[in-house]
């Protein structure tokens, strides 16, 4: 991964991290792909509210895009398993 794409991305997490962290939760940078959607993994509380896919769009996409306009996304990896599990 680009170190300047790293720092700027973990800059914007780290806005975003006291919000988080007030309610329980973390979240953490797992991989910047090739067609630039930033992977989080969700921690601590956020990883199991029901609040999680807002807070990852109107607040953590919002804060990275706008830190790094060439992110094109941000997505939960384990949001995406918490649905599939739901939904067993």
């Amino acid at each position: 991964m680009n170190e300047v794409l790293v720092k700027k991305v973990q800059d914007a997490l780290d806005q975003m991290r006291p919000f988080l962290e007030r309610d329980g939760g973390d979240v953490e940078l797992v991989e910047i792909t090739e067609d630039m959607v930033v992977q989080v993994k969700f921690l601590g509380a956020c990883h199991s509210c029901d609040m999680s896919a807002m807070t990852l769009k109107a607040g953590i996409e919002e804060a990275v895009r706008r830190a790094v306009p060439e992110v094109l996304a941000v997505e939960a990896v384990n949001l995406i398993e918490n649905k599939a599990l739901a939904q067993d």
